[in-house]
């Protein structure tokens, strides 16, 4: 027997019907507004190309993390998803196994979007499973190829207004200029600078990704000075091309401050292949540091999301590569980690810092502390793991008391799942409409103050945050 695919109009507002009743009026104000999404892992090839999406199986399951962890937790081999492949080698089948397991997804976050996006993009009405599949499959696949379902047709129905992609610092930008000179594509499609490669000695691969860089201006491998004026051209043709931030995902947010010698002298050690694990950690925390300089001087947003223990399960990496669901957090400490670059560009004007976490415990403890006195500082909205309706009600009731709603950054949806854009804002709009009616209720803050809130908090503070 099929079950009903439920989507409560009320989800996610707290039960008290009479703190129910603010909360729904405050989404309602804000519903409908566009979306603003300025970190994010959406390929511009995806709007550019504008190809029908080929099968539910590669749409909504094997490039969707957080969807295919819990599968392989239950002993699904991802490579049967097409995990690590360019797609599925049997996207019914691999339909059919999600399916089977739909039970696992919940009280998920992931099973929250999964459940908005069948409801209101595809109109299925029951839940999948292993009697449900096929029909399922069928129907979504039915209107994958109808021209409503086509990526720009969706971009504007989800109400996008900005998508910021995350792109290498080499990437030519060229299908960004190809969207821009669009006259037929309405939105902002933005790239966004990810240097970490190029910052890191134990990245893989990092003397060849030197050597190209410096290629571009013509100095040196091993000159230092060539190397940060190809990183600081580099950044200027990203803002050429429309990008408003620089993106650091780093193991560790270390900062210190080394004269240009010092750090020259590590640089040459490490285009050479001769540095140590310690002489790697001083010269990429020299590095973060000076990217906060160039942000302050160029106006990049510079964003910093750390605490994940990349590839965690080496056979998994050796078989399938990086990206395949096995990146874990660990704990993640600021206040000492980036003094030396608050010391020396905290006070800065021309620079905005988004400190993002996946250790919730620095929400309160460091990272609300450090907004609430930096002008630079700005509070990352739960990021990967901590995304999911309680866990952003803790990021709020966390950080508020301290730093209030103005030092956030909006929320932020950081995925590569195209169709889940919608629903993870849906998802944040409708909690922060919770949060607020919870204050209303206590007396905290008027209804007045909480309307301009909800509204400020979708549209007025990440335009701010971003430089949008």
């Amino acid at each position: 027997m099929s079950t009903k695919l439920h989507l409560d109009p009320d989800r996610l507002f707290p039960t008290d019907p009479a703190t129910r009743d603010i909360a729904r009026g405050l989404y309602e104000s804000v519903a409908h507004l566009p979306i603003i999404s300025p970190h994010g892992h959406v390929a511009p090839s995806l709007l550019l190309d504008d190809e029908p999406f080929s099968d539910p199986a590669d749409l909504f399951i094997t490039y969707d993390h957080y969807v295919t962890r819990l599968l392989h937790a239950a002993g699904v081999d991802l490579a049967t998803l097409g995990v690590g492949r360019s797609g599925p080698a049997d996207p019914r089948e691999t339909w059919r196994m999600f399916a089977s397991h739909w039970h696992l997804y919940a009280g998920t976050a992931s099973g929250y979007w999964l459940t908005h996006e069948l409801s209101t993009l595809f109109e299925i009405e029951v839940e999948p499973s292993a009697e449900t599949a096929d029909d399922v499959y069928e129907r979504i696949t039915a209107r994958l190829g109808e021209p409503a379902y086509r990526p720009r047709a969706l971009f504007e129905r989800f109400g996008i207004e900005v998508l910021a992609t995350t792109d290498d610092p080499l990437d030519d930008l060229a299908a960004h200029s190809a969207l821009a000179a669009d006259p037929s594509f309405a939105g902002r499609v933005l790239p966004t600078f990810r240097p970490d490669a190029y910052l890191d000695p134990t990245a893989p691969g990092f003397t060849e990704r030197i050597e190209r860089l410096t290629e571009t201006n013509g100095t040196a491998p091993d000159d230092f000075g060539g190397y940060l004026a190809a990183l600081e051209s580099r950044r200027a043709y990203f803002i050429a091309h429309g990008a408003v931030s620089a993106d650091h995902g780093v193991g560790e947010p270390y900062t210190v401050d080394l004269t240009d010698d010092e750090a020259s002298a590590l640089f040459r050690r490490a285009v050479a292949g001769d540095l140590d694990a310690a002489g790697a950690r001083e010269f990429s925390g020299n590095m973060l540091l000076r990217m906060a300089g160039m942000s302050a001087r160029d106006g990049l947003v510079m964003t910093v999301h750390p605490g994940v223990f990349r590839n965690h399960s080496s056979s998994t990496f050796e078989r399938l590569g990086p990206d395949t669901g096995h990146d874990i957090p660990v704990t993640t400490t600021y206040t000492a980690n980036v003094r030396p670059l608050l010391e020396k560009h905290g006070l800065e004007p021309g620079l905005h810092l988004v400190l993002f976490g996946i250790d919730e415990t620095i929400y309160s403890r460091e990272v609300a502390p450090l907004a609430g006195f930096y002008p630079s500082v700005f509070i990352g909205a739960p990021w990967w793991f901590l995304d999911a309706p309680d866990a952003i009600l803790r990021f709020r009731a966390a950080v508020t008391e301290t730093a209030g709603f103005y030092r956030g950054s909006g929320f932020i949806d950081d995925t590569r799942a195209f169709l889940s854009i919608p629903a993870r804002h849906d998802m944040a709009r409708r909690l922060d409409s919770a949060f607020l009616a919870r204050l209303v209720r206590e007396g905290r803050v008027s209804l007045g103050a909480a309307e301009r809130i909800a509204l400020d908090l979708v549209d007025a503070i990440p335009r701010k945050v971003f430089k949008l």
